[in-house]
């Protein structure tokens, strides 16, 4: 799912850098509006080292990969932390392991941190059910939601861009062929990352109640 150097024109990887700049800013304006900023740092970066993990996992299938993203998961935990601890995986998974790239962190990051912001808004609409459904099935079910997402709106992405700038010389059987495989790839996937993240969230509701709660 990361975009490798190379593959996208000059003008979008700087739209890319342009675009995870401002959302950087106004994630950053956000956490700081906090009355404690650095509260969440510890869970940041817990999540932050399970994501380069989970996502320096993968399996290669032409002319991309499928492996876990757990953006959605960020998301629903991390708020707006979700986007600079994605950020800083992405980096450190470009210089570190070589996947994806510097040239693309921009797009890359946009790619896979605004639909964990996206998610985190999802995941809090379970406060308006709570009253209409039980509150661990309010959890479950909106906690499903935004762990798949945040991998299908990513995917999405990256289907687009795909199609949007491959060269125009490119066997046009051959690209069609590689994305219905990597679509159908990936169906499954955004159901497992929305399973997971919501067991791993009636988990937390169930030891530590408090990981779940927005700081105020």
């Amino acid at each position: 799912m990361h975009i490798p150097d190379g593959i996208l024109p000059a003008q979008v990887c700087a739209g890319g850098y342009a675009m995870t700049g401002l959302a950087t800013w106004y994630a950053l304006r956000q956490i700081n509006h906090k009355p404690d900023p650095t509260a969440e740092i510890p869970k940041g970066a817990l999540l932050t080292a399970a994501f380069f993990v989970a996502s320096s996992i993968y399996i290669p299938i032409p002319p991309a990969s499928v492996h876990l993203i757990l953006n959605g998961l960020l998301g629903v935990m991390l708020g707006y932390f979700a986007f600079p601890a994605i950020l800083i995986g992405l980096f450190f998974q470009a210089i570190v392991l070589g996947h994806g790239g510097l040239t693309t962190l921009g797009v890359n990051a946009v790619m896979m941190g605004i639909p964990a912001v996206l998610a985190y808004h999802l995941f809090r609409l379970h406060d308006h059910f709570d009253r209409r459904l039980p509150a661990r099935w309010s959890l479950a079910i909106f906690a499903f939601l935004g762990g798949g997402l945040g991998l299908g709106i990513t995917a999405l992405s990256f289907f687009t861009l795909v199609v949007a700038t491959v060269p125009a010389d490119f066997d046009s059987a051959a690209e069609k062929t590689a994305i219905v495989g990597l679509l159908l790839t990936h169906l499954p996937l955004i159901g497992i990352e929305g399973v997971f993240t919501a067991l791993l969230v009636l988990f937390l509701q169930r030891v530590k109640p408090e990981l779940l709660k927005e700081s105020p």
